[in-house]
């Protein structure tokens, strides 16, 4: 068993051809209370990693052990490669994510982490890590998945972000509820606007958290 990653939430292994996710106790945390959101989390991620399409296949989801096991996706990590396309390549892939996000939409999951560290390209794409993860019909918390990605983009990808998220949101078209979404995903930003506003002029702390704000 190999070790792939080491963190925050949990630690993963490469075992053959599968990925084995374990969550780690927190010793902050009082035990029983960390055993039991251990569990929840664990069979949360399993239960919407079975529910959309473009994710490893789950072979084991063991809330005891807070083990998840799954098929290990030998691809590059979209963070890794949208840079480098060309504009016709890096176009279509991100419509194809734009795509595979309305359809995860359409089926009330939130990923709640949203960033090219968590998409892998192989053949398509796939999106994993679903530790953050929800299911709502709420359109706020789709219009919030939208946003992080977005940020997402600004942070890693700034030179090419604005360009990516067009094509993103062109293939989110295809979402059910694509103009609620939208226009939330405005007053979403809106909100976060008249924060930084208030924080510029000096008008609020940083650590208070806004009313207006999520």
């Amino acid at each position: 068993m190999k070790l792939i990653k080491q963190g925050a939430e949990g630690i993963l292994y490469l075992q053959g051809d599968r990925l084995i996710k374990e969550r780690v106790p927190k010793g902050y945390r009082i035990k029983e209370i960390d055993d039991k959101i251990r569990k929840l989390r664990t069979r949360g991620e399993g239960k919407l990693l079975k529910r959309v399409e473009n994710t490893p296949k789950v072979f084991l989801v063991d809330e005891n052990k807070c083990k998840i096991e799954m098929e290990f996706i030998d691809g590059e990590l979209v963070k890794e490669v949208l840079d480098g396309l060309d504009v016709e390549k890096r176009k279509k892939l991100c419509l194809s994510i734009g795509e595979n996000i309305a359809n995860m939409h359409d089926k009330n999951i939130i990923h709640g982490d949203l960033t090219t560290s968590n998409m892998i390209v192989h053949g398509k794409i796939y999106f994993i890590d679903f530790g953050l993860g929800n299911s709502s019909e709420r359109v706020e918390d789709k219009a919030v998945d939208l946003k992080l990605l977005k940020q997402a983009l600004n942070g890693k990808h700034y030179k090419i972000a604005e360009r990516c998220f067009d094509a993103v949101l062109e293939g989110y078209r295809k979402c059910k509820d694509y103009g609620k979404v939208i226009k939330q995903l405005e007053k979403v930003e809106s909100r976060g606007r008249y924060k930084q506003s208030l924080l510029r002029k000096g008008l609020v702390s940083p650590k208070i958290k806004l009313e207006k704000d999520e």
